[in-house]
């Protein structure tokens, strides 16, 4: 028997299948529905930095988990945050790339970078998309001086450190000659020219100048110039990564120059990378950040869930990647919007008690009375000197 379709029958039930099906697509999204509100985090995850780019990601993942356990609310909705974490390998090329690929999904916020120069390139394309954009953990003052509205920075920057680092090596350290060392980051560069121009004004003779980069692991030609001028302190700009060989290399070569440096060397695994070679008292660094009296609680708390969390201790900046999310969520909840254009001016005028202190943004986007703590090596460990405004 041969059975004669109706297609004009057939073409209209597929119609109400069809409509049945998107009317059920709109109820799942409808006012019971989450609200996905996406976060992006860029750091290095890869490369000579990747232990801190993992530490600031870590940081910012418990943050999210935190949120959604808490079942905030934006607006009349219950949030959902995703993390969006990107590695941008401390490259500029590949942080622009990373900061596109978050804008063309339409993230709602970002925290990152972990590095100036990563941070620097990146902040025009956020800035262009109007997406808001957190670094926990870049200090070139550049970042929070080219007029964006959505910049914003949660430690302090090189100028506070250089200066800091300058004025304790001459008044505390006692120093009357310096040299310095710089990797020629946007990073490195910025730190070192702050620390010099902090420690003549301070007193000191400057004795050289001498430059590396931040992939170097050869350090023979710049130590050898330099232990014929005899420094009292060698200060250098750049991250833990090449200043554990070189301080490795120093003590081969019998320097007595005190080494200083920034936050780039003031990281728990400057222990490991300089096979120990840190002696007691001979090392002195800056963290750009650091907390006290009532904030303290609160930084332990976090430090201790982060530990049972990922079983390691914090290495430097999580802590403030954790409570740029926190941030963005609180400045969202405030605005009851996810829209970055709606809780901008929340975001500004915020204040906020997090992981790394109480946080206010002055008109640039920077820290208010951003803390700096100041450390030294002793018997294998880091020591706390004091946390100074």
């Amino acid at each position: 028997m041969r059975v004669e379709l109706n297609w004009a029958l057939v073409a209209a039930a597929v119609a109400l299948v069809a409509c049945g099906e998107k009317e059920e697509s709109a109820a799942s999204s409808g006012a019971d529905a989450p609200l996905v509100v996406k976060i992006g985090h860029v750091g290095a995850t890869s490369g000579a930095v990747a232990h801190l780019g993992k530490d600031n990601e870590n940081g910012a993942r418990l943050a999210i988990e935190e949120l959604n356990a808490a079942g905030l609310k934006i607006g009349e909705k219950t949030a959902r945050f995703e993390l969006l974490a990107e590695d941008d390998a401390a490259d500029p090329k590949q942080a622009t790339a990373a900061a596109q690929k978050l804008v063309d999904v339409n993230v709602n916020g970002v925290v990152g970078h972990l590095t100036s120069g990563a941070t620097l390139p990146s902040s025009q394309i956020y800035n262009d998309a109007g997406i808001p954009q957190i670094t926990p953990s870049s200090t070139n003052p550049k970042f929070t001086r080219q007029g964006f509205q959505g910049a914003f920075r949660l430690v302090a920057d090189d100028v506070q450190q250089g200066g800091a680092l300058g004025r304790y090596a001459v008044q505390s350290l006692k120093a009357k000659t310096v040299a310095v060392i710089d990797d020629r980051t946007a990073y490195g560069q910025g730190l070192a020219d702050e620390f010099e121009k902090a420690a003549v004004a301070a007193g000191a003779q400057l004795v050289a100048h001498e430059y590396t980069n931040d992939k170097a692991i050869d350090f023979n030609a710049i130590l050898t110039t330099l232990k014929a001028k005899q420094p009292d302190v060698i200060f250098f700009g750049g991250m833990d990564s090449v200043g554990g060989p070189m301080l490795r290399q120093m003590r081969a070569l019998g320097f007595n120059s005190k080494l200083v440096g920034g936050d780039g060397l003031c990281t728990s695994e400057m222990i490991t990378l300089s096979a120990n070679a840190l002696g007691n008292e001979d090392v002195f660094c800056v963290e750009a950040g650091g907390v006290d009296g009532d904030e303290v609680a609160i930084n332990d708390k976090f430090r201790t869930d982060f530990k049972a969390k990922y079983g390691v201790e914090v290495q430097a900046y999580a802590g403030y990647a954790y409570d740029g999310v926190k941030l963005l969520a609180a400045a969202m909840q405030a605005a009851g919007s996810a829209d970055p254009q709606k809780y901008l001016p929340a975001l500004k005028a915020i204040k906020y008690q997090g992981a790394s202190g109480n946080v206010e943004f002055d008109e640039k986007g920077d820290r208010k009375n951003a803390a700096l703590t100041l450390y030294t090596f002793k018997s294998g460990q880091r020591l706390k000197l004091a946390v100074i405004r």
